[in-house]
């Protein structure tokens, strides 16, 4: 009985004593070199830096430096408290023949605050020690920015204007599928949704849409893109209000004259552009009670700039008791839209004949005349005084 109750102790201690030495049969000197060989010859991530909250996968490239001997894993794992491993350690054994790159990818998560990171990847030998490397994680918080280039500085209802707007990526790695949605209750945005694509560290790109209002409003912008496989978002509210345009070009009359050819009244004059913006198909044309006629129905002064002018004339015919006709002023802005403004130019009922011109003309020799004569009344009293006083 004594005998057979002490036999599992034996056992145990001989278990004890051989089971060192079948583990670490296999680590020998030899093993431990070719071991201190293997390195880890790169790390890769995606994406390059995390958002916090993201999920991501790290690349582990180990190479081993052994020109004749394969090397032996069996386990590989990464991670700790702040860069957390959501996938499977590796637990099978794997070889990596001389000169050769084994990766291991895992993937991992992240809760921490902006920084620098430094989870541990450990690579476990089957004839030797295991592996540390300290690989390297940025947490960036930064997000893609969304700047206004050019807007209106009012809007109008039922005018389609556009707006300038655009997309740069801060950070120091690309983000994917960018793209830009406009939205709004009443706005009318086209298009409504822009597709940029990657964009790549420091890249911007140009974004212009058009909003054509029924009512004021506000028109929300949102920008989403992908870091690695994580959406985010940036939104951005634009104010649709109503008013006037303080950079909008503003063609304005003057230097009207009027005058009449065989029953037909002909208007000239310039047009000056007050604005800050180019006036486009600028045209001058009359309207009802006038009836216009060839040769300028309608007359189209062309594009004019800031600052810019150019003539214009018009031809049409009236009835009698009109003593003013409305000209018709009007333009197209950078987007289409038209704009009319209405000056009265003013007639005689009976029309301003070439025969009133001429009389204004004679009126204007008067001061001439008048200058004539009394030369001629001082010259001959001149001539009086001089002949009485011999």
């Amino acid at each position: 009985m004594r005998i057979n109750q002490s036999l599992p102790i034996i056992c145990l201690v001989l278990l004890f004593i051989l089971v060192p030495g079948v583990v670490f049969a296999y680590a020998t000197p030899e093993s431990i070199v070719a071991a201190g060989k293997v390195y880890v010859s790169d790390t890769a991530y995606d994406p390059g830096a995390f958002f916090t909250g993201d999920t991501g996968t790290v690349t582990i490239y180990v190479t081993n430096g052994n020109s004749n001997q394969s090397i032996v894993v069996n386990h590989a794992t990464i991670g700790d408290k702040d860069i957390r491993l959501t996938s499977s350690p590796y637990d099978s054994s794997a070889n990596i023949g001389p000169l050769q790159t084994q990766t291991f990818i895992f993937t991992v998560a992240t809760d921490a605050f902006e920084g620098t990171y430094y989870p541990t990847f450990s690579l476990s030998f089957r004839d030797a020690d295991s592996l540390y490397y300290r690989a390297v994680v940025k947490v960036d918080n930064t997000p893609l920015e969304l700047t206004v280039l050019d807007k209106p500085d009012a809007f109008t209802q039922g005018a389609k204007k556009t707006i300038y707007m655009q997309v740069a990526n801060p950070r120091n790695y690309n983000v994917r599928n960018v793209a830009l949605e406009v939205t709004g209750d009443g706005s009318y945005p086209a298009p409504e949704k822009m597709f940029i694509g990657d964009l790549a560290a420091g890249a911007k790109a140009p974004v212009n849409f058009t909003i054509t209002p029924e009512k004021a409003t506000t028109a929300l912008i949102t920008l989403t893109y992908d870091n690695g496989d994580n959406p985010h978002k940036v939104t951005m509210e634009i104010p649709v209000a109503f008013g006037v345009d303080k950079k909008q070009a503003n063609p304005v009359m003057s230097n009207v004259q009027v005058k009449t050819d065989a029953g037909i009244y002909h208007v000239t004059g310039d047009v000056n552009n007050a604005g800050l913006e180019t006036a486009n198909t600028v045209m001058v044309t009359s309207l009802a009670p006038a009836v216009p006629q060839d040769p300028y129905k309608t007359y189209v002064v062309g594009a004019l700039k800031p600052d810019d002018f150019g003539s214009f004339e018009v031809t049409f015919t009236a009835g009698p008791g009109n003593t003013s006709i409305p000209i018709q002023l009007s333009y197209k802005d950078a987007d289409g839209n038209i704009y009319n403004t209405v000056q009265d130019v003013q007639i005689s009922s009976s029309g301003l004949s070439t025969s009133t011109e001429t009389n204004g003309s004679s009126s204007n020799m008067l001061p001439i005349a008048a200058a004539v004569i009394l030369v001629l009344i001082f010259v001959g009293g001149w001539i009086l005084y001089l002949r009485r006083k011999k």
